[in-house]
């Protein structure tokens, strides 16, 4: 089975010069905890997460309105291509324990989003989800 039977497709994008308040906004509307970012160009530049505004943003006391989507990204996104198989998408979630992945089309342009969720529900194959649901939540060391 290919990524793209069973992404998630319509995925609205951040921009980088938008501030955070307008990504939270637009978080809170979607009811999501992430949303990409692309450029002007249309091309994935990074992502911006609830918890890099809370961490990055908020915990540095930075003013949501005037800190922008760039400033607090995750700037190297781990994605795959929509015609990949689905085990090659569970296993780079596995390597990078990440609970979502971008879907880029070969063009490298936003095509949509496979979570893990889409593996559990839609894959049908119990094994290769039991593994991924795994090793995504293995805790990972803390840095000291």
């Amino acid at each position: 089975m290919q990524v793209r039977e069973l992404m998630t497709r319509g995925v609205e994008c951040a921009q980088p010069r938008e501030s955070i308040a307008r990504a939270a906004e637009q978080m809170k509307k979607l009811n999501v905890g992430v949303l990409p970012v692309c450029g002007d160009n249309g091309k994935l530049v990074g992502m911006i997460t609830d918890r890099d505004i809370t961490i990055r943003a908020t915990a540095g006391a930075c003013d949501p309105c005037e800190t922008c989507v760039g400033d607090v990204m995750t700037p190297n996104v781990v994605y795959c291509f929509e015609d990949q198989d689905t085990a090659s998408a569970a296993r780079l979630m596995e390597e990078h324990q990440i609970r979502r992945l971008l879907v880029l089309n070969q063009d490298k342009r936003l095509v949509g989003v496979v979570s893990l969720g889409d593996l559990a529900v839609k894959s049908g194959d119990a094994n290769l989800n039991s593994e991924v649901l795994g090793q995504v939540s293995e805790p990972a060391l803390p840095r000291r």
